[in-house]
């Protein structure tokens, strides 16, 4: 099972993973669409969008592996954010499978990953007036 190194391990303070640390012996957890209903609890919002902040920051756009990232987590994200790169060879049940982030519709679930930088903020970081 391919390990992405540098990721999170779960969603700080809490129980709800994002990797696994060794390969079930019984078998690859199949990713499945779960569906994310509106009355959800804040924490669980929370949760998705650090999971698909660390996403994002790691792979970006770019096809990977899923490797040992949790197969519920990614459930929940499944044929909408989370889609398979090649969906003509995709295997479910793979640590192998390539997958990548629909960025069309992540940016409309999460906009507030995608905002880009203040253009007129530039400054900011220095002490010196503008003008």
């Amino acid at each position: 099972m391919p390990k992405h190194k540098g990721f999170p391990g779960r969603y700080p303070g809490s129980d709800y993973q994002f990797t696994l640390r060794r390969a079930n012996p019984k078998g690859v957890t199949p990713i499945k669409a779960l569906e994310r209903f509106k009355d959800r609890k804040p924490v669980d919002k929370r949760v998705d969008a650090a999971f698909i902040t660390a996403i994002w920051e790691m792979f970006g756009d770019q096809p990977f592996e899923r490797g040992n990232l949790d197969a519920g987590r990614l459930s929940w994200f499944w044929g909408r954010e989370i889609v398979p790169a090649d969906p003509d060879n995709f295997d479910p049940a793979s640590y192998e499978a390539l997958i990548q982030v629909n960025v069309k519709i992540a940016q409309v679930t999460f906009p507030e990953l995608f905002v880009a930088d203040d253009p007129f903020d530039a400054d900011a970081e220095t002490d010196e007036e503008p003008w």
